[in-house]
This record gives C-alpha cells, structure tokens and sequence, in this order.
C-alpha cells in the first residue's frame, strides 16, 4: 500500500482524555475542519460540534494522519487494529514510546513523536517534536497541529526526548507544586491563606510573564531583583546555598525522565 501525500486530509485522534481533547478543541479554534476529524475511544466521550466520534476504527475512509493520544501502555491493544491502514503520518504523544518502536508497530509515511504540555489548553503550551524524516512536507503540517497550541520546538537527537519530556512535558505539574507552596510559606508567616494562594499565583503569572519578555535570562532577573543587603537577597540566598534548588529541581526532573525511560522499554515488550 502506497502512503498519500502530507496535506489536509482526513485526521483520526484515538484517545481523547485531557491532552487529546485539548489539542482537539484548540485545532477546531484555530480553524480546523470538524468534518475532517474522527476521534476513536473505547466509551464515551465528549467532543466538538462536528467532529465525528467513534467507539471503533471507521471503515468508510482511511486517515491521511493518526494522532495517538491514549495511555502508553495501551499501545500493544491499539496498534494490531491499525494493521493494513497506512497513514502518510503517524504523529504520538505517548510519554516513552520511541520513533523505532512506532514504526514497528504502526505503518506510516513518517512518524513524529510529539510531547505537548497541559497549557496547551488555553494556547500556551509547549510542544517539544522529533521525527527521522526531514521531509518539508511533513514537518510544515506538524508544525501547523502544533502551533495553535502555543511554543513548539523540534528536537535533534531522540536521546534527549525523555529528559525534554521531564522538563516541558512534566514541568507545569512541578510549577503548580511550586504556587501552592509558595503560597503555603505565606500562610506559614501568618497570611490568611486565600490571600497567600492569589499573591502566590499573580506574583508566579506576572514573574513568568516578565521573564518572556525581558531581554535578559531570569537569572539576571534575579540578581537584578535582588539589591545587595535587601531581603530578597536573603531570601535567594536560602534557594542559593549548596545549589540546594536546582539540585533538588534535578532530581526531580531525573526521577520523571527515568519513568518515561521505563515505559519506552515496557512498550517495547
């Protein structure tokens, strides 16, 4: 079976929990067809006006891309129903599953790995993406899925998706922990703790807002921030010490990229 060009044709998304349905309604958003879209669950679930929803693959036309959005560990019951059907592209968001083990398993013109963070939801995420095909067409039409979803970069060594996925992909759970306890430290000072949790979550929006826009990295933000004697010199200095925070921020990215590592090789099983 010959792969149809890259275009705008016909897009299954199997798996529509969080990040698929997000990803979903910001491509509607942006201008998507609905028509163009069939998503494939195993129950129930809840989709955009238009966009056609089924519980099993559709037999009455054959997709131009697959989107993969399920769990990764349902890859070993998903891929043997897509044996004969060969998409020009083959894109996965399934956190560990390499390139060479999706192609293995599905049939595609090209594959792309794509790793998506939960702010992608209101446009302003981050989508990290690599694929062996340098392919024009293909990357403009993944980057064209990628954009209506915020920042997106590619990535050049595969080797490095797991930790890339640590840091952007696992990253807003890991700022979240951050607000709350920030805003938990100013309760401990004695701030009623609704106005600590809204000073904790406007200073965090308004901080990384700030740093987008600055031309200089947020270290220098920092250091500029922090006045020789003052109290946010005092402060940084407790973050500071023995690099107490960005070892802690290291263990704690290793620990997410050692699972994902994990869940490649049981994929690979």
């Amino acid at each position: 079976m010959t792969a149809r060009p890259v275009g705008a044709g016909p897009l299954w998304l199997i798996g529509c929990g969080h990040m698929g349905g997000a990803m979903l309604r910001r491509w509607i958003a942006a201008g998507m067809a609905p028509s163009r879209v069939t998503v494939i669950t195993r129950g129930p679930a809840t989709v955009p006006a238009g966009v056609r929803h089924l519980t099993a693959l559709p037999l009455d036309a054959e997709p131009e891309t697959i989107v993969l959005a399920m769990k990764p560990q349902q890859l070993g019951d998903v891929a043997p129903t897509l044996q004969g059907i060969q998409p020009a592209l083959l894109v996965s968001i399934l956190a560990g599953v390499d390139s060479a083990t999706l192609a293995q398993r599905i049939a595609a013109g090209a594959v792309v790995r794509a790793m998506p963070n939960l702010p992608v939801a209101i446009g302003q995420g981050v989508t990290a993406l690599f694929s062996e095909s340098h392919d024009a067409a293909v990357r403009a039409t993944v980057e064209a899925l990628a954009a209506p979803l915020g920042h997106h970069e590619w990535i050049a060594d595969e080797s490095l998706f797991d930790a890339v996925t640590a840091l952007a992909g696992s990253g807003p759970g890991f700022v979240f922990r951050f607000i709350d306890a920030l805003a938990r430290a100013g309760e401990a000072l004695g701030i009623p703790a609704d106005q600590a949790a809204r000073f904790a979550l406007a200073t965090v929006s308004g901080s990384a807002a700030m740093a987008v826009e600055a031309d200089v990295d947020p270290a220098t933000l920092a250091d500029r921030v922090a006045s020789k004697g003052g109290s946010t010199r005092e402060g940084l200095d407790v973050l500071d010490a023995d690099g107490a925070l960005v070892t802690l921020l290291t263990r704690t990215l290793d620990a997410a990229r050692r699972r994902n590592t994990e869940m490649a090789a049981a994929a690979r099983e």
